[in-house]
């Protein structure tokens, strides 16, 4: 498999699960913001690690868990968009931090 084909895959993955996230908030994402920071697929393109930023809602922790518990779902409407994929890679979502420690890194270069 080429690394390029990767990259489509993973930035393609990134578009539907952003657009998914933005009309699903008030369910899967209980009312907070969620982007999609980082997609990072497999090389046999069975495993999807998605990083999420989340924001302005109830803690980032309880919202991650119902994203997760919605796993099934979220996969089934991603394979819905992406029918040229013979197999629709499993999803592992994880918060991005990286925001929360440049912030961190920051004030403490203030000081």
């Amino acid at each position: 498999m080429s690394f390029i084909r990767q990259q489509k895959i993973e930035a393609v993955i990134q578009a539907e699960l952003a657009t998914f996230f933005q009309r699903q908030a008030s369910d899967i994402c209980l009312g907070s913001m969620v982007s999609v920071t980082v997609v990072r697929i497999t090389s046999d393109l069975s495993l999807a690690r998605i990083y999420l930023s989340i924001f302005a809602g109830p803690d980032k922790q309880v919202v991650l868990e119902n994203i997760q518990t919605n796993r099934g779902k979220i996969r089934l409407e991603v394979g819905k968009r992406l029918k040229n994929l013979r197999k629709i890679p499993d999803l592992v979502f994880h918060i991005d931090d990286s925001l929360d420690y440049a912030h961190k890194i920051d004030e403490l270069l203030k000081k």
